[in-house]
């Protein structure tokens, strides 16, 4: 038992809400920080592809250092992926579409002139439209690469150690190449890191601790449940979504502050976490059996990239009543998988 829930324990406050209000409260420190990252030298596009996936993406990790004694932690870390990725990619971006909108650029942001564009993309407002589209684009075309390779590995029924090596492989070359984009753009734009953004840096991970003693706790309590539907074997469903929680919030802040951008990058980073990087440290820990509902959520994964692609080349974001669509596939999802 770590300190901090020894500390808990001391105070007579061990209930799953008081876990459940670490969690949350750990989200949105986390949050509340980033935000300050944003103003301090990480542009929009960079928070969301770079520092945002391993921030809201890191309960899922953390849970799949929890599983890792388990005796079958490939099933629910491989459910527990499949449900974090789908819903970010249809409910999270569904619903602040139909409250919002997601237009990545704000109404009369063409006629800006030059020197205010500058003005905003000091203040943290990113490269510009045409760059911003251009990367969402490229961490979409990953979605489905990735997607396209975990469905090739599982085709056999399983993903060994040897297919889980790969995914991990692909995801640090990814990311390779996103930090030297980052670097790039800081030295293009004449940024620089300075020591306000190591304190936000380190709040960022002070809410990361908070995070792994809350999940820690949490799995544990439900692995004891014996319910109808809360209990040890639906561990992967419930999981996913408690760790879709921080990408929500940031989802519903970002959108309603008119952030498409960051909404956009955050939830399709993310998902990078969950596939390849937490499905291959599962499967290199112990062969991952494929379930059946796998080929459904990667075909549902392709399928949503696809509609995000079109939307942000062509209509300049997410239209409303597209939200409706992403909702409802959302819901085909939950009664494939569940049914």
């Amino acid at each position: 038992m770590n300190p901090l829930t020894e500390a808990i324990d001391t105070l007579g406050f061990t209930h799953v809400g008081t876990y459940l209000a670490l969690f949350v409260a750990a989200s949105l420190l986390m949050l509340w920080r980033l935000e300050g990252l944003l103003a301090h030298g990480l542009e929009g596009t960079a928070l969301g592809t770079l520092v945002m996936p391993y921030c809201s993406g890191l309960g899922n990790l953390i849970f799949v250092a929890l599983m890792a004694n388990s005796p079958a932690p490939g099933s629910a870390v491989l459910t527990n992926c499949l449900v974090n990725n789908v819903t970010n990619l249809t409910l999270l971006l569904g619903l602040p579409a139909l409250l919002w909108g997601l237009p990545l650029a704000a109404p009369g942001a063409a006629g800006k002139s030059r020197g205010a564009k500058r003005k905003a993309a000091a203040a943290g407002g990113g490269p510009g439209p045409a760059l911003t589209k251009l990367s969402l684009l490229l961490t979409l075309a990953a979605v489905g690469f990735f997607s396209g390779i975990a469905w090739t590995l599982g085709a056999d029924g399983r993903i060994d150690r040897h297919d889980g090596l790969a995914l991990v492989a692909l995801f640090l070359f990814w990311q390779s190449f996103q930090l030297f984009d980052v670097l790039k753009n800081n030295v293009q734009q004449r940024r620089a890191f300075g020591p306000l953004f190591y304190l936000d840096l380190f709040f960022v991970l002070l809410g990361a601790v908070g995070l792994f003693v809350s999940i820690e706790w949490l799995v544990g309590w439900l692995s004891a449940q014996q319910g109808d539907f809360i209990n040890a074997a639906n561990l992967g469903w419930l999981t996913g979504w408690l760790m879709v929680v921080p990408n929500a919030l940031l989802a519903f802040w970002y959108a309603a502050r008119g952030r498409a951008d960051i909404v956009y990058a955050s939830q399709i980073g993310d998902g990078h976490i969950s596939i390849p990087l937490c499905l291959g440290l599962a499967a290199c820990i112990a062969p991952v059996a494929v379930p059946p509902f796998f080929t459904v959520g990667l075909a549902i994964l392709g399928g949503a990239a696809l509609l995000h692609a079109g939307c942000i080349a062509w209509a300049g974001g997410l239209p409303r009543w597209l939200g409706w669509v992403l909702v409802g596939a959302y819901g085909g999802f939950l009664a494939l998988g569940l049914g």
